[in-house]
């Protein structure tokens, strides 16, 4: 065999053996196929189809074997081949328009990108005319059958790789993975390299009806190897079936060394001794391809052991932690389990000293020495200013225990830092690697355990609203039914005692209707301002009006209870309407709490002052305080520790409160309570 008959035989048998043996991994080991995974699927069978179908039209011409009887399969190998090259081009674009939106954090296309998939198929149209003609008339190799494509078609498979290279590199000047930049601009300039050898074979017909043409088209033929290697390398990189490329390695290289032990040992060897000293032809040949085949399998287990020993500690790794973190927002609660499981894994897996993970400066379990999250705040700094690179060798780190560290970055957030000690020939540039992944891994855990926490409040607020609104809609039917009876109680019970001789038979007892029903009044005062959706706006007013009138209004009822109700303005601000309305309910609410709190002879008093980012209005009692069981308690809808009150005025502060961004708090309760409402600046 000559030299390029053997180039063509070992690339096209690699060439369909490696994809078709991914495409057979994928679809059997994967209960179910995302579309990006159906996409790689479907670029193997049209690689491992192009290939086998040159293969196979190779060893027809090496074995001689004439067209009558072969004619038809030929065919169908020249149709195949261009069905398989005709697509896996558009898959490749495909492809990698999916790994585009996947470089800016989005799972799906937008619809620029969805228009742009459409059109990489439109050059499988030409299938129509092409295939009919490789049925028609005498046989002839399908280059020469399609000679009117060729040209156009070399135009846009050089587009095509121009393009993938150009997305190629542009992705991986948005990775912050070294190894992974490096691998992908590898990619970029082998496809660009692939592109000019296609064009200058095809194209141009560098070359034609020479040996080095005759080269030249087989380089070029075999160029589609490279998206196989691409394949692979996105298999391997995003998990899509944990060791498969450790398998195809293993198949790939027992192919390329059987053949090439057939090819330079074998047949040369035999045809060596039968021209030397007369030996049959072909009893040699059989005799050493016994042999080979004896030692193949011990061959083949030799191979998976070498290769299961260079994949095993990662594989294991990915397995193990990239799916525990994977399982993570279905199974755990607690964060800190998770990234306790990462750092004693790791530091197992791939014999470190130590590996702790700071989430927003903490560690993700309590150690004595680490709990500052200064230093790794200054870490991080260190980190940022040098583009988010790893920092090694730091005195900070050093001083700490450490001897590297990974920012924990998803997007533009940083979640915290992962930190490592180690011997220095143990952080090699694979296991650095396999860390640096794992922090990208961590830092998406950390991420989504916030957004699930954020989706869990909002949900437990949704909850909350709904119900307040449903205990709201009940009260504003309670107290409207209730009102205007009570209104005419009073007034029947307030012209009774006018009467002379109901007044002095009666005047204990219609005092006591006209007093309980101005309470149950204020009741449903209550419940109706419960009830009510907002506060109406006020006038504008000055925050020294608003409390002069507020505390004006219970002066009255604290002398009668011989309490001192006093209030200390520090500042000088005007409040809008809205403000003005809620404060006011707010205000109210909270000082009648105090004087039902406050003993005879106690004091209540009443601060304003600026906070951090408005006004902070405390009001203080001296009453018996809040036990610690019912500080959550009181803000709740109708709870009461009092034998005649309705429960809401809390819940009608905090209401009030919120509806302009305000908070309420209970800030101190030992001997006696202060309250503190919080109203946020007018912006």
């Amino acid at each position: 065999m000559s030299p390029l008959e053997i180039l063509q035989v070992v690339g096209y048998s690699i060439g369909a053996v490696l994809p078709l043996w991914m495409a057979f991994q994928l679809v059997t080991h994967r209960t179910k196929l995302t579309a990006h995974e159906r996409l790689l699927a479907a670029l193997a069978l049209t690689m491992g189809g192009w290939h086998s179908s040159n293969l196979f039209i190779t060893l027809h011409g090496l074995f001689d074997f004439g067209f009558d009887t072969w004619t038809n399969l030929l065919r169908l190998a020249d149709s195949v081949a261009v069905v398989s090259i005709t697509f896996a081009y558009s898959f490749l674009l495909h492809v990698h328009l999916h790994l585009w939106a996947a470089a800016h954090g989005r799972t799906n296309l937008n619809k620029t990108e969805r228009i742009r998939v459409y059109l990489s198929y439109l050059p499988t149209v030409f299938l129509l005319v092409a295939i009919p003609r490789l049925w028609v008339g005498e046989y002839a190799p399908m280059f020469t059958k399609l000679h009117v494509f060729v040209f156009p078609f070399a135009l846009w498979i050089a587009y095509v790789l121009g393009l993938i290279a150009l997305t190629e590199i542009l992705i991986a000047r948005k990775t912050e993975n070294a190894s992974e930049r490096r691998i992908m601009q590898t990619l970029a300039f082998s496809f660009i390299g692939v592109g000019i050898v296609i064009f200058a074979a095809l194209a141009s017909g560098l070359g034609e009806g020479t040996v080095a043409g005759l080269y030249l088209k087989t380089l070029a033929n075999l160029g589609s190897l490279l998206p196989s290697v691409l394949l692979a390398y996105y298999i391997y990189r995003y998990r899509y079936l944990e060791i498969i490329i450790e398998e195809s390695l293993i198949v790939v290289s027992f192919a390329t060394v059987v053949l090439t032990v057939y090819v330079f040992g074998i047949r040369t060897l035999g045809d060596w001794l039968t021209q030397t000293y007369g030996v049959r032809p072909g009893l040699v040949e059989a005799i050493l391809i016994l042999a080979l085949t004896l030692l193949a399998a011990p061959f083949r287990r030799w191979l998976g052991q070498r290769f299961h020993k260079l994949f095993e500690r990662e594989a294991a790794l990915y397995k193990q932690i990239v799916a525990r973190i994977g399982s993570y927002p279905g199974q755990y609660r607690d964060l800190s389990d998770l990234l306790q499981f990462v750092e004693q894994r790791t530091t197992e897996a791939l014999g470190l000293r130590q590996l702790k993970i700071f989430v927003n400066g903490k560690p993700s379990v309590s150690q004595n020495g680490h709990n500052n999250d200064d230093w790794v705040e200054s870490v991080l700094t260190t980190s940022r200013e040098a583009g988010w690179v790893p920092v090694e060798d730091s005195p900070l780190l050093v001083e700490k225990g450490f001897k590297l560290a990974y920012p924990l970055r998803r997007e533009d957030k940083v979640n915290g830092l992962l930190v490592v000690d180690a011997a220095a020939g143990v952080l090699s540039p694979d296991t650095r690697s396999v860390i640096e992944i794992l922090a990208d891994q961590v830092a998406i855990a950390i991420d989504d355990s916030r957004l699930i926490e954020e989706n869990v409040r909002l949900e437990r607020e949704l909850a909350e609203r709904e119900r307040l609104a449903s205990l709201g809609r009940m009260a504003a039917t309670v107290a409207h039914e209730v009102k205007n009876p009570l209104s005419a109680i009073k007034s029947i019970a307030q012209v009774m005692k006018e009467d002379q001789n109901l007044s002095s038979e009666y005047s204990r007892d219609l005092s006591l209707i006209v007093g309980e029903t101005d309470r149950l009044s204020q009741s449903v005062t209550q419940l109706l301002s419960f009830a009510r959706k907002e506060s109406p706006a006020e006038q504008a007013l000055g925050i020294d009006e608003l409390l002069t009138s507020v505390v004006g209004l219970f002066q009255a009822n604290a002398r009668e209870q011989n309490v001192e109700l006093s209030y200390d303005i520090h500042i000088n601000a005007s409040l809008p309407g809205k403000h003005v309305s809620v404060l006011r309910d707010a205000l109210s609410n909270l000082l009648l709490n105090a004087l039902q709190a406050t003993p005879r002879g106690g004091v209540i008093s009443v601060s304003v002052n600026r906070g951090d980012d408005g006004l902070l209005i405390s009001v203080q009692d001296s009453g018996p305080g809040v036990p610690a069981d019912l500080r959550e308690r009181i803000w709740e809808p109708f709870f009461t520790t009092r034998q005649r009150g309705t429960g809401l005025g809390l819940s009608i502060v905090r209401k009030r409160m919120q509806e302009v961004g305000g908070t309420a708090s209970l800030v101190a309760s030992g001997k006696g309570s202060i309250f503190q409402l919080r109203l946020p600046s007018d912006n």
